[in-house]
This record gives C-alpha cells, sequence and structure tokens, in this order.
C-alpha cells in the first residue's frame, strides 16, 4: 500500500503546510510508504504547451516530473490531495497536474461511447484536504457534483472524502485547531 500526497500550496508557514507535515508525520508514525509531489517546491510547470500537447495526445511526455508524477500514482493505492480553494475552486497548479499527468492510455482512456474511463491508475481511497474562505457549501457543487465524478472518477481515483476548513484566514483559531485535530484522526 503506497500513499501519493499532492500538495500545492506556495508558502510553507501556510495552514496548508502544516496539515501537510502532520499527514506526512502520521504517515511516517504508522510506517506507511509515501511520496510527496509538491508543485510548488518540484517546480512543475502546471501549463500545457503546444509541444507537450503533441505528445499528450499519444499519451506521452517529455517532461520529467510528469513521468515521476505519473509513475507515483501508478504505484499508489490512495492519494490524499491538500490545497487552499482559491476563486471558488483548486490552484491552477492542481488543475495543470491533472491536465499534464493525466494522459491518456495510462490515466484515462474512451470508451466506445466517447466518455472517459480509467485506465491504469487505481486508487482505492482518495482524500481532499482543502482550506477557504467561504463555507464549505458554496463549493460542494464543483468539487462534489463536477470534479468527482467527472475528473477523479474517469481517472481511477475512487471513494473520496472531502474535508474543508472554512474561514481559514480570518475565522477563530479554534477552528483550525479542531480541524487539524480531525485530518489527524481521520487521513
Amino acid at each position: 500500500m503506497m500513499t501519493a500526497i499532492l500538495y500545492a500550496h506556495p508558502y510553507d508557514g501556510s495552514f496548508n503546510h502544516a496539515l501537510l507535515t502532520e499527514i506526512v508525520e502520521k504517515l511516517k508514525s504508522q510506517g506507511k510508504s509515501f511520496e510527496v509531489m509538491d508543485l510548488y517546491a518540484d517546480g512543475f510547470n502546471p501549463a500545457l504547451e503546444a509541444s507537450s500537447l503533441r505528445l499528450y495526445s499519444r499519451g506521452e511526455t517529455a517532461d520529467p516530473l510528469v513521468e515521476r508524477y505519473l509513475k507515483i500514482l501508478l504505484e499508489a493505492d490512495e492519494m490524499i490531495m491538500v490545497f487552499p480553494i482559491w476563486w471558488g475552486m483548486m490552484p491552477a497548479m492542481v488543475k495543470g497536474f491533472f491536465d499534464k499527468v493525466m494522459l491518456t492510455g495510462k490515466a484515462y482512456q474512451y470508451n466506445a461511447e466517447g466518455e472517459l474511463v480509467p485506465d491504469r491508475v487505481d486508487i482505492k481511497r482518495t482524500v481532499m484536504v482543502t482550506t477557504s474562505q467561504a463555507d464549505t457549501e458554496r463549493f460542494r457543487p464543483f468539487f462534489i457534483d463536477y470534479f468527482k465524478p467527472l475528473v477523479l472518477e474517469a481517472v481511477g481515483m475512487k471513494n473520496l472524502e472531502w474535508y474543508n476548513c472554512p474561514q481559514t484566514a480570518h475565522g477563530p483559531q479554534e477552528n483550525r485547531t479542531a480541524f487539524y485535530q480531525k485530518i489527524y484522526s481521520e487521513v
């Protein structure tokens, strides 16, 4: 059992980083195997350029980070994502991760009806840990009605558990403390 961790936040003093650190420490204490894909620290470029797009349609890439990330996903059976909600959705880094790493013939393929279906990625448990300013319910249509079935499940990431901490920057410290404890016990 291997856990892939997708982390996307540029500031190492953020609450998101504290959550990542806690998750990593818990996995270490449990002796679990894991790999962290820290998009900002790794220098991941989320933009899909013309040269990459030509390869993408064949299920190929020239980006060594994309190859590394895809290898991690193909070996993982659990995925934990940690990122803030900015402008009502995930940061561009996370969108770019799905744009570039989910290659046809590896993460997904098309069925006879032209729908995306999972290929070689087989994540049995997907955990999404997010932070936001607005209430969680405002984001449910995007993350649960769209992102879960049309992206995550289409590329083989099943059984989504979503945890969001609202009012992260301006809410009371007690909210963050309670969320931190919840993540430690649930993830």
